[in-house]
């Protein structure tokens, strides 16, 4: 996996959450536009999508519990989710539009270092696909900012 370093945009109590999921082997990988950001896209989003491999990974409630998080199951119409200082940002992604599955596409992510934590990040020409796939206005407002960083990194 290609390796990256970048300063931290995650508080304090987010990065225990990803130390956390990182120390208990959770397979996951940061996905959507805060991964973007990480790799250097200008965009701003109000939320970290989380892609676990699997909601029901004993080392993933392991990981959450140890963080201080609740895992919140889905319930109705509303989507899995956590609760707990640190967990505010976070979204649980269940499967990405237009993309491979989890393993597939987690052959291919990047490593970022954030602050000594080793994450693992959907790559922006992934990213990319997944907007184009879901064709929602605002991913289709995205995409060409998205298309550009990509140049710009020479990628």
């Amino acid at each position: 996996m290609p390796q990256g370093k970048t300063s931290s945009i995650f508080s304090e109590a987010e990065l225990k959450v990803l130390k956390s999921l990182v120390d208990n082997g959770v397979e996951f990988m940061l996905v959507g536009l805060s991964a973007a950001a990480l790799q250097g896209a200008p965009v701003v989003t109000q939320d970290v999508d989380l892609w676990v491999k699997d909601l029901g990974d004993p080392r993933f409630h392991k990981a959450l519990k140890s963080a201080g998080i609740t895992f919140v199951p889905s319930i109705g119409f509303n989507p899995p989710g956590l609760a707990g200082q640190g967990a505010e940002l976070f979204d649980l992604v269940l499967n990405m539009s237009g993309l491979a599955d989890f393993d597939q596409e987690k052959e291919h992510a990047l490593t970022i270092d954030l602050e000594g934590i080793a994450v693992p990040v959907l790559s922006l020409s992934r990213i990319i696909a997944s907007k184009k796939a879901a064709n929602r206005k605002k991913d289709r407002l995205v995409v060409p900012i998205l298309e550009d960083a990509l140049r710009a990194a020479g990628k």
